[in-house]
């Protein structure tokens, strides 16, 4: 009876040994560049807002007819499956089309896909500083053929993956979510796993 009272008490911390060492092995591409951006309510947003939290960011703009609808409705998804699993995760979508998308326009296409944005946060700001962000943080493609027009929005252009930040700041993910539901499964997966491994 002893030895089994001991194994149950012993089971959670095994269970966290467990998580630290695969979230370990989870890939590293680098930490995060500190960056400056506007959050939809106008608010500065930067790096420094992500730290210490878990984090899943995409890219997307509020014109894009295309992708991005599909983006933002998966987003959601993950969204409101975190919170069935009891899992504390954040989550940013960048502008890629920031001339046009203001923190008024955020907040309109927040609103008009039922976007909670109580740990989601969308974010905008001078054009350079996103490119930097997205380019150069991230290691995601983003930009606009050079012969359109400002109001081509045809012609802009941007990865489409969801990328797992962990709460040091380090991506950890890069998770193709628009083809089947196997880069949502394992998007969750890998951030259960850093959330175990933090507790």
């Amino acid at each position: 009876m002893l030895a089994v009272a001991l194994v149950l008490l012993a089971w959670p911390r095994v269970q966290r040994e467990r998580a630290r060492i695969a979230a370990e092995n989870l890939p590293g591409y680098g930490p995060l560049p500190r960056f400056e951006l506007t959050a939809q309510t106008g608010r500065p947003f930067s790096d420094a807002d992500m730290r210490g939290h878990l984090y899943v960011a995409d890219f997307f703009f509020t014109r894009c007819p295309t992708v991005c609808p599909l983006l933002t409705e998966k987003m959601l998804r993950v969204q409101r499956q975190a919170r069935e699993q009891g899992l504390d995760l954040s989550f940013a979508s960048f502008s890629v089309d920031p001339r046009h998308d203001t923190p008024e326009r955020l907040t309109t296409y927040a609103r008009d896909h039922r976007v909670d944005t109580s740990n989601w946060t969308l974010l905008t700001g001078p054009l350079d500083a996103v490119e930097t962000t997205v380019l150069e943080g991230f290691r995601v493609m983003m930009g606009r053929d050079a012969d359109a027009g400002e109001d081509d929005f045809f012609s802009v252009f941007h990865g489409e993956h969801f990328i797992l930040v962990d709460a040091g700041g380090q991506l950890r993910g890069y998770y193709r979510v628009t083809e089947g539901e196997e880069g949502l499964e394992a998007l969750l997966r890998d951030a259960r796993l850093l959330a175990q491994a933090q507790e």
